[in-house]
Formats: structure tokens, C-alpha cells, sequence
């Protein structure tokens, strides 16, 4: 049987403080019981005005000793839950990334940027809810329905019965019922919002065409009538918790009828004084405020079993990919770099690949794709979106693994590289990853240990030296959320002037330059074909802007190459490019 990850281990390493936990809720309820049976002892001790306060004295220390002793254990509780759950909390997330980090890069490629941010953001924090809201609370709450039904039974076997079949409603058959309820509802209610959703993001991608067909009126009737459907299963979700609530508070009326009844009873028959029927009466409230909150704890639990579920899929995903090769260790990152410390040659040599089952009936995203890169070549890759251009770079870096064919760095099959593939190649991507701190540490994150000399030095290579100079603090000066201080022509300078301090052997542009203007694109490629000249360079571009520097230049269509060759050779004989170059040459400012 697989071990559960997520849970097990932690309740293994921490039973004693959960013990803990459990044992000072139940002094902490037991407390307010005693508080609340005291304070009914004494209002009906002083209604029978007794001669001398002496008669009521032990009552009212009682009192006061139960209400601070109340406040006191339950602030310990908290103190140790919420000690506890984020110990285990930091675990979590050292476990969490210790299974994203070194294999980013594939799980980028499998997984939707929302998924691994809501893992992130809220999956976590969830499991850290099962044990504060529904784990804790439910012992609890079992624990005290078993001392109090036992309690009750040494003065009357019958009338405990009674109670525990109060008390069974609102421990086990709401909460039941609940659970099963909210599954469903939740699940109707995903399906629901979700194709909202997809409605919702194909009208908006398409709005033109609603407009010019002048049937946008039938899109919103039909987004409302979607909209109500959800709307109709979220207030069903909610009447339930109303109907459930007054259930609740229907069995805790009948529990303290019940009580006045029988203590009033016990009275009669003489077996318990008349001050005890108020206190009898008074412990029922604090005993239902552990009971009350189990159908809410409980149908917590789907939202649980959600969270669960995606991080055991991104734990899977990784040992998967371990044991087909993907995702393994590899090479340490000096070994990796000693094996290309000449320069790399990179090959692909008739290389396959298809997302899903390899089923031979799947269309293949990459078919057949043959490129040789010497080291210190340029190579320019060209094509459409879609073409495939992507999944090479995934395949050059080790991320895929080819369906047919080799991949190759310097003969060393890519995948094989494993975590040491940053020391062979870096990425510059449209969109580069830019934090809120100073430029320093943004740079630092190409060479942890890199020198003030060293980051001068880079900012220089990437013609960033006027742009430090008149900041406030320099190098020291905050980019703000996602570098939005900078241009973004700036700020694909920062992450060039990153990637020379990383000083792979490889460089990956992957289309830097998109949605830059004309003027601000040709400054930024001259940059970085000076800089980085010398290394094997994979250059991934819409546009043929700078082509005319390359050694080479592939032109992918459909997963295939069906053009390749230096600019002056494509311009000679192909009629296609040519037409391609002379549309995409921007107007010269």
C-alpha cells in the first residue's frame, strides 16, 4: 500500500503535542462546563438566601477559579495548536518545494501555471486547516460525548440514552449528511463554474464575431442562464446550512427541555437538591459548543481531498518522471559543468515526440527534426505558433524526453543532465523573472556568490551602466512587483545581465523581444549578440528582425523543418522567405 504523504508522517512526529492539544480542549470545555454548573449552583443557592455568606463561598470561588482557569487552558491550547500545525506547516512547504525546485522546468511543462500557484497559495493552507478545524475539534468533541453520556448514566442509564441520541444527531448524522451533500453540490458546482468559465473566455476571445453576427444578445441570454444554474446550486448549498443550523439548534433545545424535565424529576424524587437543576441545565450550552461546529468541520473535507489530490498528482508527476528517466537527479551541477567546460555542441538527431499515451495514433508535436549546433554557433529557430518550437527547446533542455531520436550535449544524452542543466543552459524568455527587491539580489539569482565587481561588470556587458548610475541606490535600489520600476526593454536587460553571470555554455532566447518597439527590439538583439558572443546560442523568434547574423536559420512548420540554411542561402532560394523578410523589416527610425 502506497504511504500517504501529506498526513501520516506528521501525526507520527508530533503524537505528543496532538495529545497535548486534544487533552487541553477537553479541560478547556470541561472548564466552561464547571464554570457554567457553578454559576447555576450559586444563583439558585443565593435565590434561597442563606443565613451567611460562608454558605456560598466555596460556590463563588468556584466560579472564579473555573472562568480564569477557562481563559487560561484555552489560551495554551491555541498556543500549542497554532506552535504545532506551523512546525508542520514549514515542513509542508520544505517538502513542497523540495519536489518543485529541481525539476521546474518539467513541472512548468505539465502543469498550468494556476494550478501550481493555487498548490501554492491555498492547498497548503488547507491541510494546515484540517487539523485546526476539523481533526482537533472532532476528537474533542468525541471525547466529551463519551465522558458526558458515562457521566450522566451514573444517575440515570435511561435518560443517557436519550442524550446520546441527541448528541448522535449532531456528531454523526449531520455531519453525514453533509459531507455527502456538499461532495455532491461541489461537485455539480465546479462542472458548473467551470464551463462558465470556458463560455466565458471563448466569448471574450471572439467578441468581434458576436458583434459583427449582432448576436451578442443571445450570448448574454445564454451566459445568464448559465450563471443562474450556478447561482441556484450555490444557494441550495447555502439553504442547507440554514436548515442545518436550525436543526441544530432544534436538538439543543430539546437536550435542555429534556434536562429541565428530568432534573426537575430527580427533584421530586428526592435524589438531587433543588439548587442542582440550574446547574444541570447550565452545563448543556458549553457541551453543545464543542458539538454544534462537526458538521461544518466535517464538510470541510472535500475541499481537503481537492488539496490532496493536486499535490500527490505533482508528487506523482515526479516520481514518474524518476523512474522513466525525466526527472532524476543527474549530475551535480560542477559535474555537469566540467562535461561542457569547452563550449557545446548541441544535436538533435532525428528527433520525435508526441504529449500523451505515445499512442501511434497521436499526432506527433515534433516529427523527424535533425539539428546539428557547433559549439559557438548561432542558430536562429523560426515558425508560427504551434510549430513546434517550443517543445524543442523542452527537448533541448532535457524537460521531454524524445519519443524517437537523440538529444544531445556534447554526445551526452540531454536528460541525463538532470539538476545540472543549469550550469549548461540558460533561458531568456519574454517574460523574465523579476522580483520585489533590489537589482542586486535580481541579479544574483544567475551567481549566488557573484562579487559587487561581478555585477558591475555584467550590468556593463548588457549596457545597463547609465541606467544604474542614475537610480537612487544603485544596485541596491528595489525593482518593485515583477521589475515594473524598469521598461520593459530595461527589464530584459537586467535578465541578459542575470544570464552573464550564470555563463552557461547554451543561451536560449526564447522570442525576448516580443512587444517591444521597433527602435528598442534592435538595440536589445545587438546587445545580446555582443555579449553573448562566443556561446552556442538557440535563438526562438517570430520575426526576422537581426536573422541576417545567425549561421543558420530554421524554419519549423507542423513539428518539421521545412526550411534551413544561412540568411543569404533562404533569401537565394526561397521565394517564400524572401516575402516573409522583406513584410517583417520594420519601418527604419
Amino acid at each position: 500500500m502506497k504511504r500517504e504523504p501529506w498526513f501520516r508522517p506528521y501525526v507520527t512526529a508530533h503524537f505528543w503535542r496532538f495529545l497535548l492539544i486534544v487533552v487541553l480542549g477537553v479541560l478547556t470545555i470541561l472548564s466552561a462546563s464547571m464554570l457554567m454548573f457553578t454559576s447555576g449552583f450559586l444563583i439558585s443557592k443565593s435565590a434561597l438566601r442563606p443565613e451567611n455568606i460562608l454558605m456560598v463561598y466555596v460556590p463563588v470561588v468556584g466560579v472564579r477559579t473555573f472562568g480564569i482557569s477557562r481563559a487560561v487552558i484555552h489560551y495554551v491550547e491555541r498556543l500549542v495548536g497554532h506552535d504545532t500545525i506551523l512546525r508542520i506547516l514549514s515542513k509542508m512547504r520544505v517538502r513542497l518545494y523540495a519536489l518543485l525546485e529541481p525539476q521546474a522546468l518539467r513541472f512548468s511543462s505539465r502543469f498550468k501555471t494556476g494550478d501550481l500557484l493555487a498548490v501554492l497559495a491555498d492547498d497548503i493552507e488547507h491541510l494546515q486547516d484540517v487539523y485546526i478545524r476539523t481533526v482537533f475539534p472532532a476528537i474533542v468533541a468525541l471525547v466529551l460525548y463519551g465522558g458526558a453520556i458515562t457521566a450522566i448514566g451514573l444517575f440515570d442509564p435511561l435518560f443517557a440514552l436519550l442524550m446520546a441520541g441527541y448528541v448522535f444527531l449532531l456528531l454523526f448524522v449531520l455531519p453525514i449528511t453533509s459531507l455527502l451533500l456538499m461532495k455532491q453540490k461541489n461537485r455539480e458546482i465546479k462542472q458548473e463554474r467551470a464551463a462558465l468559465y470556458q463560455k466565458l473566455t471563448d466569448a471574450v476571445l471572439g467578441m468581434g464575431e458576436w458583434f459583427v453576427s449582432g448576436r451578442q444578445k443571445d450570448f448574454l441570454t445564454g451566459y445568464e442562464q448559465d450563471e443562474a444554474k450556478v447561482d441556484r446550486v450555490d444557494r441550495s448549498l447555502k439553504n442547507w446550512g440554514r436548515l442545518r443550523g436550525f436543526i441544530s439548534q432544534c436538538i439543543v433545545a430539546a437536550t435542555v427541555l429534556s434536562m429541565v424535565v428530568w432534573s426537575a424529576q430527580e427533584y421530586a424524587g428526592g435524589r438531587i437538591e433543588v439548587t442542582f437543576i440550574a446547574a444541570f441545565v447550565l452545563v448543556v450550552f458549553p457541551l453543545m459548543d464543542a458539538f454544534l461546529p462537526i458538521s461544518e468541520a466535517v464538510e470541510r473535507i472535500p475541499q481537503y481531498e481537492q488539496s490532496v489530490s493536486r499535490l500527490n498528482g505533482i508528487a506523482d508527476a515526479g516520481a514518474d518522471s524518476r523512474e522513466t528517466g525525466g526527472t532524476e537527479k543527474g549530475m551535480a551541477r560542477e559535474e555537469a559543468a566540467a562535461a561542457v567546460s569547452g563550449g557545446v555542441h548541441v544535436k538533435l538527431d532525428h528527433v520525435s515526440f508526441r504529449y500523451g499515451d505515445d499512442r501511434a495514433d497521436e499526432v506527433p508535436t515534433v516529427s523527424g527534426l535533425f539539428l546539428d549546433v557547433p559549439k559557438g554557433a548561432k542558430v536562429a529557430v523560426i515558425g508560427r505558433s504551434g510549430a513546434g518550437k517550443s517543445t524543442m527547446l523542452n527537448l533541448i533542455q532535457g524537460v521531454l524526453s524524445p519519443s524517437g531520436g537523440r538529444v544531445t550535449l556534447n554526445g551526452i544524452d540531454a536528460e541525463r543532465f538532470g539538476d545540472g542543466i543549469a550550469s549548461v543552459v540558460s533561458v531568456l524568455n519574454q517574460s523574465p523573472h523579476l522580483f520585489d527587491t533590489t537589482l542586486a539580489n535580481n541579479l544574483r539569482l544567475g551567481r549566488m556568490n557573484a562579487s559587487e565587481e561581478d555585477l558591475r561588470h555584467a550590468v556593463e556587458r548588457a549596457r545597463l551602466g547609465p541606467l544604474v548610475d542614475s537610480l537612487p541606490e544603485g544596485l541596491g535600489t528595489r525593482m518593485q512587483e515583477t521589475g515594473q520600476r524598469f521598461s520593459g526593454g530595461e527589464r530584459q536587460r537586467v535578465a541578459l545581465a542575470r544570464i552573464l553571470l550564470q555563463d552557461t555554455p547554451v543561451v536560449i532566447l526564447d522570442e525576448p523581444t516580443v512587444g517591444l518597439d521597433p527602435k528598442t527590439e534592435r538595440e536589445l538583439l545587438s546587445t545580446m549578440f555582443t555579449s553573448l558572443q562566443g556561446k552556442t546560442l538557440i535563438w526562438v523568434t517570430h520575426h526576422l528582425v537581426g536573422v541576417e547574423q545567425m549561421d543558420e536559420i530554421v524554419f519549423m512548420e507542423e513539428g518539421r523543418i521545412v526550411m534551413r540554411g544561412t540568411h543569404d542561402e533562404l533569401m537565394e532560394r526561397y521565394p517564400r522567405y524572401r516575402n516573409l523578410y522583406r513584410l517583417d523589416r520594420p519601418v527604419q527610425v
